[in-house]
Formats: structure tokens, C-alpha cells, sequence
């Protein structure tokens, strides 16, 4: 079971603000910035494109530092780990699905789906006995074998989820994993990660553009100018 802030948020974002410099230039993309997410909950992050809600959620996967404040998951103080402890604690702790899939065009469903494991300890028999659960899934168990080309959009995020969900991670990040999808396919990712949510009891964070998407969400909170501007219970 993870370990929760003594608040009992997996996710606590305090104070946090990010700044980057471009030459001269500082840029404030979060200001003064705070957040709790409990655990078992799946949180739209709304907000028109440079609001900093993909900066956010790379704070959170520990892709990147605040500049200042803190970034505490399942009782861990993110923001102070060194580069080569926050990779093994994302290997622990995070799953991520990106839009545009990230899939390998040269590895099988299967061996996709593999890849977060080789950082791990498990052996190739443990590996394959993950894959094959990750797989069953997301139901493309039947798939394993074909290549990323033999796969439809749908298919081929259903493996991004997989590949995101075989460590069995803490919590899970998706960025727009809809974004690129038809009305249908959309429809079936989020029926996938509503079904993770209810029925595995996974903790996602899902940044989207889309009302339709984040409807399916327990709760949606909306970014503008850096700064959380409301939130709303669907």
C-alpha cells in the first residue's frame, strides 16, 4: 500500500512555482501553485494551452524541479531527489501515456509493453508474466506479437496504457492520451482508464483540452496564467 502526506494526499503540491530562462528573459509558467490529490482519485487538469498544465505534470512525474515549493508523492519529497534517485523512484512510482503513443516502431506489443521493466530486478519470466497481465488489461492480450504499423490508433494507446500500467505504479500520468484519437477510439481509452480507476483503484492525473474527456474524471481542476482558477465536481 503507498505511503500517504500526513494530510493523507498521495499527491501534495505546495507553494510550487516554475520559472524558465530564456536568455535574459524569465518565464513564470506556475505561480504560487498548490494541489492534493488522494489517493484512488482520477483529476482532469483543464486550462488553455500555456497554462502550465503539462509543466505541472512533470512536476508530479518528477520529469522536472519546481523552482520553488515542494512536490511531495505518497510521502516522498520529489523535489529534493538527485537526477539518478528520481529515476529509479519514477521506475517505483509512475506510469506515464503520452498522446502521440511513443511506442518503439521496431518492438512488438509485447516487448513495448516490456520496456519499463528493464529497469527492474524481475526475471525474464517475471517480465513476460507482467507484460501478459498488462496486456490482458488493456485486452489486447491477442496482440502481443504485432508491431506498432499493425495496430490501429486505438490499439496502439491501449499498448501506451499497457506499458504505463506494468510496473503497477503508485499513480499514473496521462498527457491528452485522447488528443489524437477519433470520437470512438476516445470513447474506448476512456472507458480503459475509467475501468483502472473504479475497478484496480489506480490514482491518474489526466491533462486534456477536451470537456467530453474530463467529464469522465471524479474531479476536474482548471489551470489559467499558472494559477488554479476553479475546480469542479462532475
Amino acid at each position: 500500500m503507498s505511503e500517504k502526506s500526513a494530510d493523507g494526499a498521495l499527491v501534495d503540491v505546495s507553494g510550487v512555482e516554475k520559472v524558465y530562462h530564456r536568455g535574459s528573459e524569465d518565464i513564470q509558467v506556475l505561480k504560487d501553485l498548490h494541489l492534493q490529490v488522494p489517493a484512488g482519485e482520477f483529476l482532469a487538469l483543464m486550462g488553455p494551452s500555456g497554462s502550465g498544465k503539462s509543466t505541472l505534470l512533470n512536476l508530479i512525474g518528477g520529469l522536472d524541479h519546481p523552482t520553488r515549493g515542494t512536490v511531495t508523492i505518497a510521502g516522498e519529497r520529489v523535489d529534493q531527489l538527485s537526477d539518478r534517485r528520481l529515476a529509479a523512484w519514477r521506475a517505483r512510482h509512475i506510469g506515464f501515456v503520452f498522446q502521440l503513443y511513443n511506442l518503439m516502431p521496431v518492438l512488438t506489443a509485447e516487448r513495448n509493453v516490456e520496456l519499463p521493466l528493464l529497469l527492474t530486478h524481475l526475471s525474464r519470466s517475471e517480465r513476460k508474466q507482467h507484460v501478459a497481465a498488462a496486456l490482458e488489461a488493456v485486452g489486447l492480450l491477442n496482440r502481443a506479437q504485432h508491431y506498432p504499423r499493425q495496430l490501429s490508433g486505438g490499439e496502439q494507446q491501449r499498448v501506451g496504457i499497457a506499458r504505463g500500467i506494468v510496473t503497477d505504479p503508485t499513480l499514473l500520468l496521462c498527457d491528452e492520451p485522447t488528443g489524437d484519437l477519433d470520437r470512438k477510439a476516445g470513447d474506448e481509452i476512456l472507458n480503459l482508464l475509467q475501468a483502472l480507476n473504479r475497478e484496480h483503484g489506480k490514482t491518474i492525473i489526466m491533462v486534456t483540452h477536451d470537456p467530453h474527456a474530463s467529464a469522465r474524471a471524479s474531479r476536474t481542476v482548471y489551470l489559467n496564467k499558472g494559477q488554479l482558477s476553479r475546480e469542479q465536481l462532475n
